[in-house]
C-alpha cells in the first residue's frame, strides 16, 4: 500500500470521526477559524485603508491630471513624484525671488482647470460662534470627484451657498438648510449639502464656489478699516490636460521654469528615467527608495497568535483522541501500527484545520465587507477599494491549516503510544509526571526572557519574537507541576472546590492543555494592553499643558477689550461648568501701554538670572550632546524636571512678554498654582513677591530689570523724551518649592503695591476659573458668540489634557476581546474536560452525590482552569511587552542624544484595570456560567465491557 493510499484512508477515517462528533469538531473548527478570521480581517482592512499610489493621487487631485502650485521661489527643479524640489540656481529653498507669475499661463495648451484656496474664518453656529476653514473650491465640477464627494443634499452654486462636512455639522448643531454668517464679512450663507474628503473624514470645513467668500471679505476690509483682511492661503489648481495627452514630463519641466511645482498623475505612475531628471542626476540618493522592515511589534504579535491557535486547539484534539481511543484500538487489531494511529489523529488536524482555515478566511472577508462603513469611520478615511491579496489570503489559510496540524501533533504522539489493550478496555493507566519537563520549562523561561530582553535592547525583532515564544513555552512546560501543586491548596476548602482542585491535579494531562489554552488567549492581549498602557503613560508625560488642568483663563487682548471682561465673565459663568468665583490677574509692563509691539515703545521687563552653571539648563548650548550621551532615561527625566530646565516649557498665557511675571493675590496661588501655603499668602499680602522658579533667586532675593520706553502719546514722554530709562531692583521674595517651577505661564507673582512702587504699570487683564470639566465645543461656541456680540477681543483658554480617546477605546476593546476569548476558552476547555471526565461524574452520582454538586463541581473546575490560565497568561504576556518597551527605549535614547531636550522617558506601566477584570471578573463569570449550563440531573451510564 502506497503512502498516499494510507493517508487517504486516514483522512477518510478522520472525516467520518469529525462528522460523528459534530459538537467537538465544531469547537475545534471555531478555535482555528476565529484567529484566522481576525488575521484575515486585519490584512484586508490594512490593505484597503493603505491607499495605492493611484488612490493617493485621486485623494490629492480628484479626477484631474495634475496639481499645480506656485512655490514663489523662481525657477525650480523637481523630482517626478512632486514631493521634492530645489531652486534651479542652487540658492536656498523658499527664497522669494520676486512677484509670482500668472500660474494659468503655465498650463498645457487646451487644458481646463479649477482652483482651490482656503481661508480661516469665524462663523455663527446653532450654539454661538466657531472657527473653521472655508475652502473656495468648485465642488460640483467633475474634476473634484474623488477629492470631494457629495454625501447628501446638493453642491453649492454661486454666492450665498456653502457645503459642509459631517463633523462640522455635528460640532456646530447645524444641518442642511441652516444659515451661517461669516462674522468677518457679515455675509450670510445657506448650507446646501454635506460633502466629505474620502481621505480625511474627520475634517471640519465649509466649501464654497470661487469668489463667494474671499472677494466679499476683501471688499468689506477695504471699505471698513476695522475689518481685518482675510488671511488666505496659497491658490492651487487642479488641471485636466489636453485630451489623450495629459500632463507630461516636458510640461512639468516647462512649468518649473516659472517656479511652479507640478504633481502629475501620469508622471508619478510612469516616471521618466533618471537621465531626464536634472535633480535626480545631482541628488540620486534623494530618489532611492528603501524597503521598510516589519516592525518588532507586528512580528511578535503574529508569532504569539500562531502559538495561541495551537494551544487553543490542542485540548480539543487531545480529548478527541481519548474519546476515539476504542476506534484507534480497533485500528491496531486490524494490523495498523503506531504510524497509522498517528496518521489518523493528524488527519483529523488536517481535516478540521483546513475547514477552520477556509471558514475563517471566508467569514473574515464577509465581516470586513459588512462592517466596512464602521471601519472607515474608525480609520478616518474611506477604502479606495476592498483590496484582496490572494497570496496573502492563501498564506493565512495555510497558517490555519499548519496550526491545526501542530495542534494535533502532540495528541497523535500520545495516542500512538497507547497499547491496543488499554485502548480497547478504556483504561488510561497511571503515568508519573516527568521530572525533567518542569526543569526544562524553568530553563526555557529564563532563556526566553533573556533572549527577549536582548532583542529589545539590540532592536532585533526576531529575538524579541523568539524569546517571547520560548518564554511562553517554558511556562507551558511548567503547567503540569503548577497544576499538581494546586491539589495541595484545597485541604481546608469546602467539598466542591477541594474536589475541583484535586481533580485538576490528578488529571494533569487533561487540565494542563486547558490551562495552556486560556494562558495563550490572555498572554497576547495582556502584552498588547501593557504596551499600550505604557505608551499612553509616555505620551501623557511628554504632553505639555497650556494651562493648569481644571482651570480656564479668560484674557483680554487690549485696553478696550479689557472693559468687556465683566460681560465675558457672565458668558462663561452661564455657559460653562465653573466651580469657583473668578480670580482676577493683572498685566504688568514697563513703558507705554501696548499689546502690539511698537518699535522701542513698550519697554521690557525681565527677571535677571544670577550667574552660575547650576542655574542654566545643561541640555542647551555647548556640551549638551556630550552630556546627553552619558545620561540614562531616568537621569534625563530628572534633569528635564529640574527648575533650571523648567523654563523650556513655560508659556506666556498671562502676559505678552517673556518675563512671565503676573500681578495677583493669594487666590491665584490657591486656584491656579495650587501652592496652598499660608506663608506664601501672607507674603503676598505683605507686599513680598512669590517666586515659583528658585533658579532666579539668590540669598532670598530676585533682580528685576525694567526698561521704560515711552511713545509720544504717553504722558511720560515729557519726562523722558525719546530716551529709555533702565531700572534694576532687588526684591526679597518667598521662594516656592522647586516642583512649582513648571507652573504654566507664571514665573513670579508680584503684589500690585510692589509693582506700583517699582514704577511699573498694571491693569486687570483677565480672570481664572476652576471648572468641573474641560468645556465642550458647544459651550465654547456659546461663550464665543456672546463675546463676539459684545465686541470681541477676549479669548477663553482651557486645558483638555492629552487626547487618549482612541487609545482608551482600543484598550477597552482589547480588554473585552481578552475577556471574551478567555471566557470562550475556559468554557470550551472545561466542557471538553467535563466530557473527558464523564465517567468520574457518573461514579460521583452513583455514590450518592446530590444533583447540585455536579453544578458546583463544574463551576469550580472552570474557575480553577480560568484563574490559573489567566494568571500564567498575564505573566507570560509581560515578557514581550517589556521587550518591546526596551526597543522603544533604545530608539528614544538615540533621539535624545541627537536632540538633548527630547525626552527618553519610556515607562513600563501595567494595565491594572484590564488585569483586574481578567484575574477577578472573568474566572468568576466563567465559573457561574459553567455551573448554570451544567445538567444537575443524575445520568445513568451503561457499564463498560
Amino acid at each position: 500500500m502506497s503512502v498516499f493510499t494510507g493517508w487517504r484512508a486516514s483522512l477518510r477515517i478522520a472525516r467520518r470521526d469529525a462528522m460523528r462528533a459534530k459538537g467537538r469538531s465544531a469547537l475545534v473548527v471555531a478555535m482555528i477559524a476565529v484567529p484566522v478570521l481576525g488575521v484575515t480581517a486585519l490584512d484586508v482592512t490594512y490593505r484597503s485603508v493603505t491607499p495605492t499610489t493611484a488612490e493617493q493621487l485621486t485623494a490629492e487631485m480628484g479626477a484631474a491630471d495634475a496639481l499645480f502650485s506656485d512655490q514663489q521661489t523662481g525657477p525650480i527643479e523637481q523630482m517626478p513624484d512632486g514631493e521634492m524640489y530645489n531652486n534651479a540656481e542652487g540658492t536656498v529653498m523658499g527664497t522669494d525671488t520676486g512677484p509670482s507669475v500668472d500660474i494659468t499661463t503655465t498650463f498645457p495648451k487646451g487644458s481646463r482647470a479649477i482652483s482651490i484656496q482656503s481661508v480661516p474664518a469665524s462663523v455663527t453656529t446653532a450654539h454661538g460662534v466657531a472657527n473653521t476653514n472655508v475652502y473656495e473650491f468648485r465642488t460640483s465640477d467633475k474634476l473634484a470627484r474623488g477629492k470631494i464627494d457629495l454625501v447628501r443634499g446638493a453642491y453649492p452654486h454661486g454666492k450665498g451657498e456653502v457645503a459642509a462636512t459631517e463633523p462640522f455639522l455635528k460640532s456646530t448643531g447645524l444641518h442642511i438648510g441652516s444659515s451661517t454668517t461669516l462674522r468677518n464679512s457679515g455675509e450670510k450663507y445657506t448650507i446646501t449639502g454635506v460633502v466629505e474628503q474620502p481621505s480625511e473624514l474627520r475634517t471640519e470645513a465649509l466649501y464654497a464656489d470661487p469668489g463667494a467668500v474671499i472677494a466679499p471679505w476683501k471688499a468689506k476690509a477695504d471699505h471698513d478699516k476695522k475689518v481685518l483682511p482675510p488671511n488666505v492661503g496659497s491658490k492651487n489648481w487642479l488641471v485636466k490636460g489636453p485630451e489623450a495627452v495629459g500632463v507630461t514630463w516636458p510640461h512639468i519641466m516647462e512649468a518649473n521654469k516659472s517656479g511652479i511645482l507640478v504633481k502629475s498623475r501620469q508622471v508619478v505612475l510612469d516616471p521618466p528615467p533618471d537621465s531626464e531628471v536634472p535633480l535626480a542626476k545631482k541628488n540620486s540618493e534623494m530618489y532611492s527608495g528603501s524597503s521598510a522592515e516589519q516592525s518588532t511589534a507586528l512580528i511578535t504579535v503574529i508569532a504569539m497568535a500562531v502559538l495561541e491557535i495551537v494551544l487553543l486547539a490542542g485540548p480539543a484534539f487531545a480529548v478527541g483522541a481519548r474519546r476515539s481511543r476504542r476506534q484507534l484500538g480497533l485500528l491496531g487489531t486490524c494490523g495498523g501500527d503506531r504510524r497509522h494511529v498517528r496518521a489518523v489523529v493528524l488527519g483529523g488536524g488536517l481535516v478540521l484545520g483546513g475547514t477552520g482555515a477556509v471558514a475563517g478566511v471566508v467569514t473574515g472577508l464577509g465581516l470586513t465587507a459588512a462592517f466596512r462603513p464602521v471601519i472607515e469611520d474608525w480609520a478616518g478615511q474611506r477604502f479606495g477599494s476592498l483590496s484582496l491579496k490572494p497570496t496573502e489570503l492563501l498564506a493565512i489559510a495555510a497558517l490555519g491549516l499548519i496550526t491545526g496540524l501542530l495542534a494535533a501533533f502532540a495528541p497523535a504522539i500520545v495516542a500512538s503510544r497507547q497499547s491496543v489493550l488499554a485502548s480497547l478496555t478504556g483504561r488510561r493507566g497511571v503515568r508519573r509526571s516527568s521530572r525533567v519537563l518542569p526543569i526544562l520549562g524553568v530553563c526555557m523561561l529564563a532563556i526566553g526572557c533573556a533572549v527577549a530582553v536582548l532583542g529589545g535592547t539590540s532592536g532585533e525583532s526576531a529575538l524579541v519574537a523568539g524569546g517571547s515564544i520560548i518564554a511562553e513555552l517554558g511556562v507551558l512546560a511548567c503547567i503540569p507541576v503548577i497544576v499538581g501543586f494546586l491539589g495541595r491548596l484545597g485541604k481546608r476548602l469546602p467539598l466542591s472546590p477541594r474536589m475541583a482542585l484535586r481533580d485538576a491535579a490528578r488529571n494533569r494531562g487533561r487540565t494542563a492543555p486547558a490551562v495552556a489554552a486560556v494562558m495563550a488567549a490572555v498572554a497576547g492581549s495582556v502584552a498588547i494592553a501593557t504596551y499600550m498602557a505604557s505608551h499612553s503613560a509616555e505620551a501623557e508625560y511628554k504632553y505639555i499643558p497650556s494651562i493648569t488642568e481644571g482651570t480656564i483663563v479668560v484674557a483680554s487682548t487690549d485696553e478696550k477689550s479689557a472693559e468687556r471682561l465683566p460681560l465675558a465673565r457672565t458668558a462663561v459663568e452661564r455657559n460653562m461648568d465653573v466651580t469657583s468665583k473668578p480670580t482676577d490677574y493683572r498685566r504688568v509692563w514697563a513703558g507705554s501701554d501696548c499689546y502690539i509691539y511698537e518699535e522701542n515703545h513698550c519697554g521690557s521687563l525681565e527677571l535677571v538670572k544670577p550667574t552660575g552653571k547650576a542655574r542654566s539648563c545643561p541640555l542647551i548650548g555647548k556640551g549638551a550632546k556630550e552630556l546627553a550621551a552619558r545620561l540614562s532615561a531616568d537621569e534625563h527625566k530628572k534633569l528635564m524636571r529640574s527648575p533650571a530646565c523648567a523654563e523650556l516649557t513655560e508659556s506666556g498665557v498671562f502676559n505678552t512678554d517673556e518675563s512671565n511675571i503676573v500681578v495677583a493675590d493669594a487666590a491665584l496661588l490657591d486656584m491656579y498654582v495650587k501652592l496652598g501655603d499660608p506663608e506664601a499668602a501672607k507674603a503676598l499680602a505683605a507686599g513680598t513677591p512669590v517666586l515659583l522658579n528658585p533658579v532666579y533667586a539668590e540669598n532670598g532675593e530676585v533682580t528685576v530689570k525694567a526698561v521704560h520706553q515711552y511713545s509720544e502719546k504717553d504722558t511720560n514722554w515729557k519726562l523722558h523724551p525719546g530716551k529709555a530709562r533702565t531700572t534694576v531692583d532687588k526684591l526679597k521674595v518667598y521662594v516656592a518649592p522647586a516642583k512649582y517651577a513648571a507652573t504654566r505661564g507664571i514665573r513670579m507673582i508680584l503684589p500690585e503695591k510692589t509693582a506700583e512702587r517699582l514704577g511699573l504699570h498694571t491693569r486687570v487683564s483677565g480672570s481664572v476659573y476652576a471648572v468641573a470639566h474641560a468645556p465642550t465645543s458647544a459651550e465654547y461656541q456659546r461663550v464665543d458668540g456672546a463675546i463676539e456680540q459684545a465686541g470681541g477681543g477676549i479669548w477663553v483658554q482651557s486645558e483638555n489634557g492629552p487626547s487618549r480617546r482612541e487609545e482608551d477605546s482600543l484598550l477597552l476593546i482589547l480588554t473585552l476581546f481578552a475577556g471574551v476569548v478567555t471566557l470562550g476558552a475556559a468554557a470550551i476547555t472545561t466542557g471538553l474536560a467535563k466530557a473527558d471526565a464523564e465517567a468520574d461524574l457518573n461514579t460521583l452520582s452513583a455514590v450518592g452525590a446530590t444533583p447540585g454538586l455536579r453544578r458546583k463541581l463544574s463551576g469550580f473546575q472552570c474557575v480553577v482552569v480560568a484563574l490559573t490560565g489567566v494568571v500564567l497568561g498575564a505573566l507570560a504576556g509581560l515578557v514581550p511587552a517589556v521587550a518591546l518597551r526596551l526597543t522603544d527605549l533604545r530608539e528614544a535614547l538615540e533621539v535624545m542624544r541627537l536632540e538633548p531636550t527630547q525626552s527618553a522617558y519610556t515607562p513600563i506601566v501595567l494595565p491594572w484595570e484590564t488585569l483586574g477584570l481578567l484575574v477577578v471578573c472573568v474566572p468568576l463569570l466563567a465559573g457561574v456560567l459553567a455551573a448554570a449550563f451544567t445538567r444537575s440531573r443524575l445520568a445513568l451510564a451503561r457499564r463498560a465491557g
